[in-house]
């Protein structure tokens, strides 16, 4: 039988992104502290059973790392972070994320409600996170769908409905957005969050309770 291509939108990938969902929610009800070796389980976990062009070593692996240090991409034009640069990248991108979630957590208790300004901070943490993965681009492919758990993954730590899905990737202006996050701007991606979650959420939409000071977010 042949094994799917791992961009291929067959049964495979799709029990595979279900399992990751699963994996993702479990650690943000459990609030696991955001780290880089998520992003690997999660890649790995979408890749298994699928043909990654015949290279294993792409999966679950940075660009950059043995194996990958000439590995370079891509996207509409746009080369992503050079591979000796990827490391570095990341490593800003781990601390910034710890960072605010520490911050927001303090605020934002397990089972505490959001309020308005709560509400907000963790879409724009959500956008940040994706924007950041999606420029820094550190797989050699499924950073889409790996850019999207890290949202939901943030969203569903704070009690927001992890509604972007992960594969085929959001219609509409999502991917407009993901071209402005090459340019290192998120905040359209937030706008689209936004939407996304006022859309899911409107049958049972419940207004958050009144505004607390603001939350300090990422940059």
């Amino acid at each position: 039988m042949k094994v799917p291509d791992w961009d291929e939108n067959s049964a495979q990938l799709q029990k595979n992104l279900s399992r990751v969902l699963e994996q993702l929610v479990d650690d943000a009800d459990r609030r696991v502290m955001p780290h880089l070796g998520m992003a690997k389980q999660w890649h790995t976990t979408a890749m298994e059973g699928l043909d990654a062009e015949g290279k294993p070593l792409l999966i679950g692996s940075f660009r950059g790392e043995p194996g990958l240090e000439s590995v370079g991409v891509r996207i509409g034009g746009i080369e992503g972070v050079l591979p000796w640069d990827v490391a570095a990248s990341l490593e800003q991108f781990e601390s910034t994320l710890q960072d605010a979630v520490g911050r927001l957590d303090e605020r934002y208790p397990a089972g505490a409600d959001l309020d308005l300004d709560g509400f907000q901070a963790v879409i724009d943490l959500a956008a940040w996170a994706h924007s950041e993965w999606v420029r820094i681009h550190p797989f050699a492919n499924g950073n889409g769908r790996t850019a999207r758990a890290w949202a939901n993954f943030l969203l569903a730590r704070y009690g927001v409905p992890p509604v972007i899905r992960l594969r085929p990737r959001p219609d509409g202006p999502y991917g407009l957005v993901c071209a402005m996050a090459m340019h290192g701007n998120w905040k359209p991606t937030a706008a689209v969050f936004a939407s996304m979650i006022k859309e899911a959420m409107a049958p049972t939409a419940r207004t958050p309770r009144r505004a607390a000071p603001k939350t300090p977010r990422a940059k």
